[in-house]
């Protein structure tokens, strides 16, 4: 590894998992107490004798007796071990997970633990890769040459700087004991297998945005930050749009009628209602979404379209909308009015659309269903979307309606007064009871506005004699 003289704040980039990671740290220090800790031996690794050696069975052991788990469950918190580098296997080095039985293991050292190194930065995976390819003679494996080929590309201006650096620590590796230059080319090989694992493999070092399947590919990189920076840039201006008409965010004008039991707001907003408030109007220019789906400013905007000789649009959307949630007995009724009226050669409320839409929506009301209408309506929607609602939004009608709109004055209760309207707050009636009363309502007024007996009246009239 590259000696430095400054360490980097890598607590910023381990903040959302540092409690985690502490947690970790504790247990490991735990398992290499020497008195109650897992007990390690020395083993051979090909032809080198290893120190403090201890094995799979031996890890899960010790963590199902300590932490009070199964063994599955000790199994799995082993893997994360590795996976999180604190242990390291010793035959299988691309194989990040614990296993059951005598494989082999060892503890990494802490300075390569998470938040005790330097961030793994490109041009000290770049040296390592150069030291590493000078001890194999230029044999690395398949996913260590991909790296390295893209290094150097990435790397070109300094690569000098790399293989002389790679060249120096390779020399002072050749000074050591056998035993520890093993030691430590593990130590390095694990502590990269976890910070630059094999391309299309996840590494548990990832998190949020920079959590990639390839952390070298400069595509699929691009992709991402380019999609979470338009996904932010969209939340953002969202919330920056909507945030005066959120009731959480923003004051009810003139007040919330759930607190103060005044039910202005609610008159206020009613779909009828000749003049609505700025707020309302002010909605209206957010999206076509927001007009539509508003029945105020859905009759505003027909007033407009009336004017501009173009209602059929709307008209024909609405009939769609309605035939879409519409019952299924009236459906076959509905979409013969809609063709004659709006499709059909002649209607006298044609739509302009494309034809091969055309040709679809047509063939499709030989066998109508709820949605064969919807590309027709996408077309109409989006025409209108993109060209009608902008007009209307710099038309007379919207800025007369703007004008005219009220900005009502907000209500002044008192803390005192608000609790004791909720003192006084009776408790609403059951939805069931209500639909109860409602069904006897219409029972009865069905009964009076059916025609009378006579005969039957006279009938009832004779037995009670």
């Amino acid at each position: 590894m590259t000696i430095r003289t400054a360490r980097p704040d890598r607590g910023q980039h381990f903040r959302s998992r540092i409690h985690c990671l502490k947690k970790l740290e504790a247990t490991m220090v735990e398992m290499q107490d020497p008195k109650c800790g897992v007990k390690g031996s020395e083993q051979k690794l090909n032809i080198t004798t290893i120190p403090h050696v201890i094995t799979g069975k031996d890890i899960i052991a010790w963590i199902a007796s300590n932490v009070k788990i199964t063994p599955e469950e000790a199994q799995a918190f082993g893997t994360m071990l590795v996976a999180y580098g604190y242990i390291y296997p010793l035959q299988n080095h691309r194989k990040l997970i614990m296993c059951n039985d005598t494989s082999l293991y060892r503890f990494q050292t802490p300075y390569f633990w998470p938040t005790q190194t330097w961030v793994a930065e490109d041009t000290e995976y770049a040296i390592y890769l150069a030291k590493r390819n000078i001890r194999k003679k230029g044999v690395l494996e398949p996913y260590e040459q991909a790296h390295y080929n893209h290094l150097h590309k990435w790397l070109n201006h300094k690569w000098d700087f790399i293989v002389l650096q790679a060249t120096e620590q390779y020399k002072a590796g050749r000074e050591r004991k056998k035993p520890d230059r093993v030691v430590f080319d593990c130590q390095e090989r694990a502590y990269w297998m976890v910070n630059r694992p094999p391309r299309r493999t996840h590494s548990a070092m990832d998190c949020g945005p920079e959590r990639l399947i390839d952390p070298n590919a400069d595509e699929v990189t691009g992709q991402i930050f380019c999609w979470s920076h338009f996904c932010f840039c969209r939340l953002v201006k969202y919330i920056t749009t909507y945030k005066n008409h959120d009731p959480f965010l923003a004051t009810c004008l003139p007040s919330n009628p759930w607190q103060t039991d005044n039910d202005t707001y609610w008159n206020l907003n009613m779909r009828g209602i000749d003049v609505p408030t700025k707020m309302r109007v002010e909605r209206w220019s957010f999206s076509f979404f927001e007009l539509l789906n508003d029945l105020r400013g859905r009759d505003d905007f027909k007033i407009f379209l009336k004017k501009e000789f173009s209602g059929e649009n709307l008209a024909f959307w609405e009939a769609a909308e309605e035939l879409k949630l519409g019952t299924a007995s009236s459906m076959s009724t509905k979409a013969e009015t809609i063709f004659k009226t709006f499709l059909a050669p002649g209607a006298p409320r044609w739509i302009n659309i494309d034809g091969r839409t055309m040709g679809l929506t047509v063939k499709g009301l030989e066998h109508p269903h709820r949605y064969v209408l919807e590309a027709a309506q996408t077309h109409v929607f989006l025409l209108m979307k993109k060209d009608t609602f902008f007009r209307y939004l710099k038309s007379p009608v919207y800025k007369e309606i703007q004008k005219k709109a009220l900005n009502p004055e907000p209500h002044n209760f008192t803390p005192a007064d608000l609790e004791q309207n909720a003192r006084n707050r009776s408790p609403g009636i059951h939805p069931i009871i209500l639909w109860q009363q409602e069904e006897q309502e219409k029972a009865k007024a069905a009964a009076a506005s059916a025609p009378v007996d006579v005969k039957a009246m006279m009938s009832k009239i004779d037995r009670k004699k």
